[in-house]
């Protein structure tokens, strides 16, 4: 059996292998979730639901430096990448570091208005942050270079010692619950840095950029930034916002209802970490990347309709497996969310195919979407209903808007502006 197992291993890519460890990771990390909402029930759940939410709002964040590492990973030359590595480094760990502190001081505001039972929490997790944002860099490195088993590794770390820890001391410290799941975030970064690329780090020496290249680069972080920020308000305003709006109860089954629903989106992040680098390495080989893009959408398309259907016919069964009976009355809107977030993980993957080209209207679209979805949320919060009925028609006209956008910019391929 192992045996079998072994050739199997040996006969996939680097690619492949990465796909199926995407998705073991993201099963661990929906496992973590399921768990600390059967083991916490609704309203503490709200509270660990409000600290995973700020994990994928940081992953957001962090996710500026990973990706521009990436992309110029790719087209830039050795000398000048180990100059632009080095100066990532040095932002990154500055904006981790200037966040941290802030969350730490905002700490007690925070708690205030999302009615959490803690401020603590937010401190543990604000001293965390600066390890993410390096964490992101050499992730990034890795992405670019096509070191997969590598990355596979870095989200491995990452996502078992989240798990394991935080259920360790869920189980022996009888103290509140959102600190210690705030506590086995904060350290499971560290376990996200391995392995940890050393070369070419030169912590002492000043590193430059040609003036091309910088401006350049500085370009592409600027606007990946700017979409990834629209991506915060799209995939998390809904969750801040319920929890601002509504009781903890209720808070706590949207938070059940949003884990489940995401499942699609989840899995799409797998997508765009293959996609990036090869999409980047065709322009800048003047071939043709589109065929890439076709292939992604349409895996995506399946599985979402694969999920929105088993939402739709057996709602109750999904909550029941997943969180329990005490969940059970969100389950008419589980199909409905599923559909918001099936639109949103598709129109992703036109967009950062566009980020990937320098195309950035299609930013400029998402940022527009993801202020109205908040906007329409601020208007028509009356229900939990209310609220997923606005995504999906936010996130259906972002889509058209994308497939609108490419259709009309479908053309031949253009080499990268950076030859190097």
């Amino acid at each position: 059996m192992n045996m079998t197992i072994n050739t199997a291993l040996k006969k996939l890519n680097a690619e492949q292998k990465f796909m199926i460890s995407v998705i073991i990771v993201n099963g661990g990390n929906y496992l973590y979730n399921l768990l600390l909402g059967r083991i916490l029930g609704p309203e503490q759940f709200a509270d660990a639901a409000l600290l995973i939410t700020f994990l994928l709002v940081l992953s957001f964040v962090a996710m500026t430096f990973q990706l521009a590492t990436a992309k110029f990973s790719v087209i830039l030359e050795h000398k000048i990448l180990k100059s632009f590595v080095n100066i990532s480094y040095q932002y990154s760990t500055a904006i981790g570091i200037f966040l941290g502190i802030l969350l730490i001081i905002l700490s007690k505001q925070l708690q205030l208005l999302f009615n959490t039972q803690s401020s603590a929490m937010f401190v543990i997790f604000g001293i965390g942050v600066p390890i993410y944002f390096v964490m992101s860099v050499n992730r990034g490195i890795f992405q670019g270079s096509k070191k997969f088993d590598n990355l596979a590794i870095t989200y491995q770390g990452e996502m078992l010692s989240r798990l394991i820890i935080t259920l360790i001391l869920l189980y022996t410290l009888g103290i509140q619950s959102s600190i210690l799941v705030a506590l086995g975030i904060a350290i499971s970064f560290l376990f996200g840095l391995l392995p940890f690329r050393t070369k070419d780090i030169e912590v002492t020496k000043k590193h430059t950029l040609p003036n091309a290249e910088s401006k350049y680069i500085i370009k592409f972080f600027l606007l990946t930034a700017f979409y990834e920020l629209t991506q915060i308000i799209i995939n998390n305003s809904d969750i801040l916002m319920v929890k601002h709006y509504f009781d903890t109860y209720e808070a706590g089954l949207y938070a059940s209802l949003a884990l489940i629903g995401r499942v699609v989106y989840f899995v799409a992040w797998m997508f765009v970490m293959l996609l990036l680098p090869k999409v980047v390495e065709k322009q800048k080989n003047g071939e043709a990347h589109a065929p890439i893009l076709f292939k992604y959408v349409g895996y995506i398309t399946l599985l979402s309709g694969a999920i929105v259907t088993g939402c739709y016919l057996f709602p109750e069964l999904v909550i029941n497996i997943m969180f329990g009976s005490e969940y059970i009355s969100i389950a008419p809107l589980l199909w409905k969310y599923a559909i918001a977030t099936s639109l949103f993980a598709i129109s992703n993957i036109f967009a950062y195919y566009f980020l990937s080209l320098d195309q950035y209207i299609p930013v400029v679209l998402s940022a527009l979407l993801g202020v109205s979805q908040v906007v329409l949320i601020i208007f028509f919060h009356t229900t939990l209903s209310n609220v997923v009925t606005v995504q999906i028609v936010a996130m259906a006209i972002l889509l058209l808007f994308q497939t609108v956008y490419f259709l009309s910019h479908r053309g031949s391929p253009k080499k990268s502006s950076t030859n190097n």
